[in-house]
């Protein structure tokens, strides 16, 4: 993390308008997609959900069920509403400035797109950044609408959620279980053993049980159309919560927040407990959904009465070079778990990985906390803003025009 805008007393946009609940919410997201993602770094895509092939010791087993339950599913919706809401606040940005509204935020999700699309072919296949371009595209068409238009069509999407999970409902595998072991003894041995080369090689051409089924099932094109209608419903609650400034004022808001946060945690919790120990997907799934709303409610609550703690503003560090950190995870996890590197793929242990991506994310406050000190974005920040503006220092006309105009007078 050495590039980035040093910071300047005479920047358009001051630190002081940052919206410090984004940032902690953000920062506090990427920690539970870390420890949701560990499971994926080191028992791989398909592996996480077969854990038993694994031969977890009790402890460990206990940890994996803390980790399913209380992150899996959960954070990402997070990162999802945030997403939505960053979009709205750009929006207005945009609109201030007096810049093309929608041209602009179609740049940054072609950018987001690829993005993604290099970091799953040569990094790790887990990656959200390609989906995310994907329904920033999409739902353009919801910028400029009404409040009350968004909440409707977002009610609307988490209905059809629902829906679609009810075949999920019963206890059940889509896939032959030989199938899918020996899949996973196959991605084990790779990710353990093998080169760089290989292990690329691997993740972008070899055939898994997901491709498999899609291939043979009538409802293969179909499941692929759906897929960006599960993150969309939270995307547009983001929008709508930019849009009512949820976040700017948690302190007005705070009965609400106790409220949801009291409902949606112990409903969350509940649905996801009994729908992994019953192996019911649908439910764990939408069970993870209202968590997250639970979370998100939660941080309200603490915004509202201690927005000026170490804790808060450590994670603010973390959530305001967001993206840059996200890849950052990505490069440190698949040098511990792969074989060209650590070679620790499901070596290390449910405890130990919980524990490491502690550490990790400890690392990465502390990186963050020096570098917004000197630096106003993260390297991959400034280049997301370059393409956004058509920008080589990432500011907008109105932007160099005020510095030039502050330089002069």
């Amino acid at each position: 993390m050495l590039n980035g805008n040093k910071i300047k007393k005479n920047n358009f946009i001051s630190q002081k308008n940052r919206v410090h609940a984004i940032d902690g919410l953000r920062g506090f997201s990427l920690f539970g997609i870390l420890i949701a993602n560990l499971l994926i770094f080191q028992y791989g895509l398909f592996g996480k959900d077969y854990i038993e092939i694994f031969e977890l010791n009790l402890l460990d087993q206990s940890v994996y069920a803390f980790t399913k339950i209380a992150f899996e599913a959960s954070f990402m919706p997070i990162f999802t509403f945030l997403f939505g809401y960053s979009f709205m606040i750009m929006r207005d940005n945009l609109a201030k400035n007096e810049l093309r509204i929608k041209w602009h935020l179609f740049r940054r999700s072609v950018i987001l797109i690829g993005f993604g699309m290099l970091h799953a072919t040569y990094l790790w296949e887990g990656d959200i950044l390609f989906v995310y371009g994907l329904m920033g595209i999409c739902l353009l068409v919801f910028v400029n609408r009404h409040p009350k238009t968004i909440l409707i069509w977002t009610c609307l999407l988490f209905g059809l959620i629902g829906t679609i999970n009810l075949p999920f409902f019963e206890e059940g595998d889509l896939f032959d279980s030989h199938t899918v072991e020996t899949y996973i003894n196959e991605t084990t041995d790779v990710y353990e053993n093998g080169s760089y080369a290989a292990i690329q090689d691997y993740r972008n051409n070899a055939d898994d049980p997901v491709t498999d089924f899609l291939s043979k099932s009538n409802a293969g094109i179909a499941a692929i159309f759906m897929m960006p209608l599960l993150i969309a419903p939270m995307f547009l609650l983001g929008m709508y919560a930019a849009k009512e400034e949820w976040l700017q004022r948690p302190k007005e808001t705070e009965r609400t927040y106790k409220i949801g946060a009291s409902i949606c945690l112990l409903l969350g919790v509940l649905l996801k407990t009994y729908g992994y120990f019953s192996k019911i997907e649908g439910l764990f799934h939408i069970g993870g959904m209202v968590l997250s709303l639970g979370y998100i409610c939660l941080s309200g609550v603490l915004y509202a009465n201690i927005r000026h703690s170490v804790l808060l503003r450590s994670f603010e560090s973390v959530g305001k070079l967001s993206l840059t950190n996200y890849i950052v995870q990505s490069i440190i996890c698949t040098t511990i778990f792969y074989g060209y590197g650590l070679g620790l793929f499901s070596k290390l242990g449910m405890i130990n990985a919980f524990l490491l991506g502690i550490v990790i994310f400890c690392i990465q406050t502390l990186m963050s906390h020096y570098y917004v000190k000197t630096f106003r974005y993260g390297p991959l920040e400034k280049l997301l803003r370059i393409g956004t503006y058509l920008s080589v220092n990432g500011k907008t006309k109105r932007q160099k025009q005020y510095i030039k105009d502050s330089k002069t007078s």
